[in-house]
């Protein structure tokens, strides 16, 4: 998690009063690595989607200098300014690219990116770069990112976290002030959407499965766990997850799936192919047509929803993926 050291923070339920400005110098703590800065960093790389998004919602589109490890297309409002800041891959950077943009941050979502054994580099090689590298508090609040390369959860992902690294990045550049606002809003989304579910009285044995890809189309899927995004998606509108699993997305067989047979499935829908299962048009082929699948109640009821995989993963688009998932619920007539 990060931690401040110095006496900066304000309460952002006393908006829209003004907040206090950042005092630099600034260290703070960031996934168990200590960080200082010395004023607002004028440029900054992102290495990925999420933390990308949020630097555009909090007007810092201006200071990134480069983004990678992009999974769907950015968002509709902020395509013109993207399409002026350089990708540098569209997976994992090397780290002499992002060096390359001599920039004063390096952010991220992921450890796998950047962590002991990062994809693109370690929180010391940054270091030794004079680099400050910064992670999501949703990567390290409430996960085990020592086991494998996805991490483990250990208690479900709450939007807490996604709100305060919201806060941390706003204080980092000092624009506190449009880090309330976009909090506000999220929050004030997220409300109203699980608030939408309740009006709907669902039936107690609603149930859905989210499908994120797989491997390979004939074997076990990567589904969402009850700890994951969409394990919390669940259990905001108060609708049971098929897989009991703890782990954030784990393999399950079809035709356990199919014995528990979701009301809905909602598959992720994506640019990356790394499986032929990314691709939306094959997930929907391969349940209409397998012989297991095809006789689930959510199949046979065309309750086969899709979503960007980046609502899949904590970001702000979960909030989006809320709101979509509880306008689904309203248009099934479930009764």
């Amino acid at each position: 998690m990060l931690r401040f050291t110095t006496a900066i923070l304000a309460t952002f339920t006393l908006a829209p009063v003004a907040l206090a400005g950042t005092e630099y110098p600034l260290t703070l703590t960031s996934c168990g690595h200590e960080i200082t800065f010395d004023k607002a960093p004028d440029s900054v790389v992102s290495v990925g989607q999420s933390t990308t998004e949020i630097l555009y919602m909090l007007g810092l589109a201006d200071k990134v200098a480069g983004t990678a490890l992009w999974i769907n297309p950015v968002l509709p409002e902020f395509e013109e300014v993207d399409a002026k800041v350089e990708r540098l891959a569209d997976n994992a950077p090397s780290f002499e690219s992002v060096l390359a943009k001599k920039p004063e941050l390096v952010v991220t979502a992921y450890e796998w990116m950047i962590g002991p054994q990062g994809a693109v580099g370690t929180r010391e090689m940054f270091d030794d770069a004079r680099i400050p590298s910064w992670i999501m508090p949703t990567e390290c609040i409430g996960k085990d990112n020592t086991q494998s390369m996805d991490g483990t959860r250990t208690v479900m992902f709450d939007t807490a976290t996604l709100y305060q690294g919201i806060e941390e990045l706003a204080t980092i550049f000092d624009v506190q002030d449009r880090g309330a606002e976009v909090i506000a809003d999220l929050k004030a989304r997220e409300t109203a959407a699980v608030e939408k579910a309740k009006a709907l009285n669902l039936p107690e044995d609603v149930s859905g499965l989210f499908w994120y890809s797989s491997a390979d189309i004939e074997i076990d899927p990567y589904v969402a766990g009850v700890n994951a995004a969409p394990g919390w998606m669940l259990s905001k509108l108060g609708v049971k997850n098929v897989v009991g699993s703890q782990e954030e997305w784990p393999t399950v067989g079809w035709e356990t799936i199919a014995k528990a047979d979701p009301t809905f499935i909602v598959a992720a829908e994506m640019n990356r192919r790394r499986f032929p299962a990314d691709d939306i048009a094959v997930k929907r082929g391969f349940l209409t047509s397998d012989p297991v699948t095809s006789q689930m109640e959510a199949v046979r009821h065309d309750r086969i929803l899709t979503m960007p995989a980046n609502a899949m993963d904590p970001s702000v688009r979960s909030i989006y993926g809320l709101e979509s998932l509880a306008e689904s619920l309203a248009g099934f007539d479930l009764k």
